[in-house]
């Protein structure tokens, strides 16, 4: 597969995995007023600020916005770069626990266990001893199966950013086991030495293509129609 093949599949399975899977799940979810755990004080201050009025709109966009703007997405996206990784046959998913993904790196040509973060400041000081202990239990397992495997070999791949924003907590890891991000990273995945920033270019392009608004004013739209039948609020 050449580089702009596989840049066109990654683009696409940005777009209807990552991106249009949220729009549905977001309309699916949190349309509906049950899904609200409602402080009647603070929605309505809200929906001041954000239509300097108190109406079922502004409620509607004071409840819908953080669901869409939320963490769900944040969260899944990392799962789903891991399941695009191994559907495209980039890597595998990898059977020992602790570990997402293996695959052969592109560069040194070695086998990598490879744990996956999202991006540069993803972890707290409370997860770097358990990353560190998952790495040594792979490497004991692996001196016990007589498995040819060096320190390097596995490693803690960040799927954006540059070696210059990790957070201390990464270089602390780093000091162990590699800490590959971003640019390099994708390389050694992919085998194309600039994918991850052709990459960033392409889902620009498709990103402003995206039709959103509908989305969000469908969203808001249908939850203010419920609002404005509920009893928990009083518009007169």
């Amino acid at each position: 597969m050449t580089e702009y093949e596989l840049l066109i599949i990654v683009t696409k399975y940005f777009e209807e995995k990552i991106f249009d899977n949220h729009k549905l799940n977001v309309l699916k979810n949190h349309t509906k007023l049950k899904s609200y755990k409602i402080n009647p004080i603070l929605v309505k201050y809200l929906s001041k600020v954000l239509e300097n009025d108190f109406t079922p709109i502004g409620i509607a966009k004071a409840l819908y916005l953080p669901r869409v703007l939320g963490t769900s997405i944040n969260t899944s996206f990392g799962t789903q770069i891991q399941k695009m990784f191994v559907e495209l046959k980039l890597a595998e998913g990898s059977l020992i626990k602790g570990m997402d993904i293996e695959f052969v790196d592109k560069i040194d040509n070695r086998k990598k266990w490879c744990q996956l973060k999202s991006g540069p400041n993803t972890i707290n000081s409370e997860d770097v001893n358990p990353l560190l202990k998952k790495f040594s239990t792979v490497a004991n397992l692996a001196r016990t199966n007589q498995i040819s495997l060096n320190n390097t070999d596995l490693i803690l791949g960040v799927l954006y950013g540059s070696r210059e924003e990790l957070s201390q907590h990464y270089r602390k890891i780093d000091e162990r086991h590699p800490v590959i991000v971003g640019v390099d990273f994708w390389y050694r995945i992919t085998g194309f030495p600039n994918f991850y920033n052709k990459l960033v270019i392409a889902l620009d392009e498709m990103i402003l293509s995206l039709d959103t608004m509908e989305f969000f004013e469908k969203g808001y739209t249908e939850l203010a129609v419920e609002i404005k039948a509920s009893e928990l609020f009083n518009f007169e």
